[in-house]
């Protein structure tokens, strides 16, 4: 419990920025946002089986949500495409659908966090310096605003905001005081969320802007942005609920199943990347964690909210602040919940640039240099994947990267086994054609190749001993071989195992 309070802080302090802009992005109430935040924390943190993993809405959901409320017409019909979605993932769950992200292999996984460490550093800079144009929580490469992560960069220096300038280099700067040993060896100061103090420092110095009457002190548009209630308002006209009219609707039922088969992928996808990141090397049940995201779309679409996916940029926060159990993230959803109910006024004075350098920073643990130089040197059939999945990623989203990076650690897999598979030795004139594993039809150029090169009045041996399956085109090949062998006067032997000569004799 020490130490997930202050996780929690931390973990608070991304999600609020993030949750409102993915709402906005979605072209939803802003409010929805809050309300998935607080879900995925409470509710999602209560039933899920990961200690760390963090959830609410999700970028790589931004676009299907937007384009779907488009169609529809109203938010309340795409609320119940989002309550359907949950019964999906519950559906997904029983069938033990979780052990589809046992296949992803560790390349992609750590090739991923890498990319979404990138991304964190590159969104964030135009908002540590007061360029606001793209909304928070945008990951694609294509921006809601026509600009690209990389063009965006590109206008910094003519858009930047002096104010903020001033108020993200302070925030950055404590940051990494408090990861200095100075700071983790005092038993006070140790126990302070770097993060909390970052934003402090950003609400004090724009009061001070303010007060001083300087021209450095910021818009709204760079500060916190959340909906307060209006006189006449309501707590409960915050709230939406589905239009269970609308059941029959083709359409709610194709975002429906959309939005579960997405929402699951990105979801198994986090919590094997969270696994890899948990200092204590727990193993999240998967089956489990489905269920507990299908429960969870199901209250945030009676709820009003947007739905929900484990999302990395939050569970890796919390990490990085030291959370243990879940306590972090349920904690972390009632006081979202809480304040933005209770609090809104003030958390409107936290500046945009503040929460930017704590995601730059969460960015840079996790794409330290390190991983780089130990994917590398691992060998080019790790690091490629490792590599091509971050620029996959980086220039696209986060699934097509990630469907990117594993065909590319596939075609490193098949050709790994095709060259273990096959293997010739020389010594004069005889020869041993070894065939091991499994042989299959990938093989058979590289066959036809070693055998058409043995010269004239050679002796040859090959060896099926070692093969667990072999392709009948691969056995068709060696008897073609073995039949006109005797014109090039080479004396050939076959050695095998039971199961081979059982194929052999079976074949021919």
């Amino acid at each position: 419990m020490q130490a997930d309070l202050p996780a929690s802080l931390v973990v608070f302090l991304v999600a609020l920025p993030l949750c409102l802009g993915i709402a906005l992005g979605s072209k939803a109430p802003l409010f929805a946002g809050i309300i998935t935040g607080a879900v995925g924390g409470i509710i999602v943190g209560l039933l899920s089986g990961s200690p760390l993993s963090v959830s609410g809405p999700a970028a790589g959901l931004t676009a299907i949500v937007a384009s779907s409320i488009t169609e529809m017409g109203q938010f309340e019909t795409f609320l119940l495409a989002v309550v359907l979605a949950g019964f999906f993932q519950l559906i997904l769950g029983f069938v033990k659908a979780g052990v589809i992200g046992d296949y992803i292999p560790n390349s992609v996984i750590k090739g991923m966090l890498a990319a979404i460490g990138l991304i964190l550093i590159l969104k964030q800079m135009p908002h540590l310096v007061g360029y606001d144009d793209d909304f928070e929580g945008d990951e694609n490469y294509i921006q809601s605003n026509s600009e690209t992560t990389f063009s965006e960069l590109t206008k910094i220096l003519s858009r930047f905001t002096p104010g903020a300038v001033i108020t993200g280099a302070v925030a950055m700067f404590i940051l990494i005081i408090f990861e200095t040993q100075t700071i983790k060896k005092n038993k006070f100061l140790k126990q302070l969320p770097g993060a909390l103090i970052a934003v402090l420092s950003g609400v004090f110095l724009n009061s001070f802007f303010i007060y001083s009457n300087t021209n450095l002190s910021l818009e709204s548009t760079h500060l916190v942005n959340l909906p307060v209630l209006k006189d006449g308002e309501t707590f409960i006209g915050l709230f939406q609920t589905p239009n269970f009219n609308q059941i029959m609707n083709p359409l709610v039922w194709k975002v429906a199943l959309t939005l579960a088969i997405v929402a699951s992928l990105e979801t198994l996808l986090s919590i094997e990347a969270v696994d890899k990141l948990d200092p204590y090397k727990r193993v999240t049940p998967t089956d489990r964690e489905l269920k507990a995201q299908g429960a969870g779309n199901i209250i945030a679409g009676l709820l009003g909210g947007l739905p929900l996916t484990s999302v990395i940029v939050r569970s890796s926060a919390n990490v990085n602040a030291g959370a243990r159990s879940k306590l972090s993230a349920i904690t972390h959803g009632l006081i979202l919940f809480s304040c933005a109910i209770l609090i809104p006024g003030i958390l409107n004075k936290i500046p945009l640039a503040s929460l930017a350098a704590i995601l730059i920073f969460t960015g840079y643990k996790l794409a330290k240099w390190s991983l780089f130089k130990e994917f590398y040197e691992k060998g080019w059939n790790q690091f490629i994947p490792f590599v091509g999945t971050i620029v996959s990623i980086l220039l696209t989203d986060l699934l097509i990267g990630i469907c990117i990076g594993i065909a590319i650690a596939l075609f490193f897999l098949i050709r790994s086994n095709f060259r273990t598979s096959v293997s010739m030795f020389q010594d004069q004139h005889n020869f041993i054609l070894k065939l091991k594993k499994d042989v299959s039809f990938l093989n058979k150029p590289l066959i036809k190749q070693k055998l058409e090169g043995i010269p004239e009045s050679s002796f040859l041996i090959i060896d099926l001993s070692k093969a667990d399956f072999i392709d009948k085109d691969i056995i068709d090949v060696i008897f073609e071989f073995n039949q006109h062998a005797s014109l090039k006067k080479i004396q050939v032997e076959i050695k095998d195992n039971e199961k081979n000569a059982y194929q052999l004799l079976n074949t021919h």
